[in-house]
């Protein structure tokens, strides 16, 4: 069988969380960092904008709250069996996400997702500072790491599949060869080739002809 390679989003999809929702439940600003999340998931909110906002709330939390959060990430259901598989058949698996590699790296390495790329939260004497560092992770960027990741294993974009539930997905899914919303948006869904909404990301390996084995 080809290989394929399948790029996940992070929150509320390859996971069941929003970290920075969990961040701020930590700093104490937790609605407010919610309800920024919303607007810009439902597209109403330019990403880049959103995400220095809401970042901006966690200025002064402890950097011990990285890894508290990232012990309490929960995987959405079938996301190991998805790894599994995919690898069995020499396929691919990766995580991009407008999300922090601070704490989601180690997480995803020791998963074994292929590859993956997050925004970096700046952390001075043990605190954050309410800034990213480097580049931001926003939805061209997303798709700018399928193609990129795509091109080095020599893999189609047809070959390929994005998976995502906000607006900031929707371009990988737009270049890639199967664009799948997963319990999603709106907006999503109705720009989206396949549809989850039970939650299992199995049915990706359903929509590639993959029967699971024992």
């Amino acid at each position: 069988m080809k290989p394929y390679l399948v790029v996940l989003d992070m929150d509320s999809t390859f996971i069941q969380d929003e970290v920075i929702d969990l961040l701020a439940e930590r700093a104490q600003v937790g609605e407010q960092v919610a309800a920024i999340t919303e607007r810009s998931m439902r597209g109403e909110l330019d990403f880049r904008e959103s995400l220095t906002e809401r970042v901006s709330l966690l200025a002064g939390l402890n950097s011990e709250a990285i890894s508290e959060v990232r012990g309490a990430l929960r995987l959405s259901q079938g996301a190991r069996e998805l790894i599994r598989e995919l690898h069995s058949q020499g396929s691919y698996i990766a995580v991009v996400s407008g999300g922090f590699e601070n704490v989601i790296g180690e997480f995803l390495e020791e998963l074994g997702v292929d590859f993956y790329r997050a925004n970096t939260l700046e952390v001075v004497d043990g605190a954050l500072t309410g800034k990213v560092v480097g580049a931001v992770i926003d939805r061209a960027a997303k798709a700018e790491f399928l193609r990129e990741h795509a091109e080095k294993l020599g893999i189609a974009l047809s070959d390929t599949v994005a998976v995502g539930d906000g607006a900031n997905d929707l371009e990988m899914m737009r270049i890639a060869g199967l664009g799948v919303a997963f319990n999603a948006k709106p907006i999503v869904i109705e720009h989206a080739d396949r549809s989850i909404t039970d939650g299992d990301l199995t049915h990706i390996l359903e929509f590639l002809g993959i029967s699971p084995t024992n």
